[in-house]
């Protein structure tokens, strides 16, 4: 399949990465997967979108980035916005009393910190197994 060609560069058509493994960065090889931002810089997280919560997560942890959760985007489960747990291998409903916004990259930010505060709850799945499991 021929790349496009701009400004005299040639881009490589993404669909080409999709066929086979296609995993080109050690990076990509080692998790088994793409990164989507080296294919579309629209995922790469705009920093000036981040919610309130998500801004004082970032500075109670002592962080500079969005790091881990920089590949969290808003998802749908049988049509309804979710976003992916990766810790439990599931899809976790946005509850239909929050409003999504129609941008891109404020649904992810939505998606973001519904995972963190999810995940920090007494209802995520690993916080019970914690309980049912611990020694001391």
């Amino acid at each position: 399949m021929a790349g496009t060609s701009y400004k005299g560069s040639e881009i490589k058509d993404v669909d080409q990465f999709i066929k086979g493994d296609g995993l080109e960065s050690s990076r990509e090889k080692e998790i088994g997967q793409h990164i989507g931002y080296r294919y579309d810089v629209n995922l790469v997280p705009d920093y000036d979108r981040l919610t309130p919560f998500l801004a004082k997560y970032l500075e109670i942890m002592g962080w500079h980035d969005l790091n881990w959760l920089e590949d969290v985007h808003m998802g749908y489960e049988d049509g309804n916005p979710a976003v992916f747990d990766r810790n439990i291998n599931g899809w976790v409903r946005v509850p239909d009393s929050i409003k999504l916004p129609d941008n891109q990259q404020d649904r992810d930010m939505i998606a973001r910190e519904l995972l963190i505060k999810f995940q920090m709850s007494d209802r995520h799945p690993l916080v019970q197994l914690r309980q049912a499991y611990t020694k001391f």
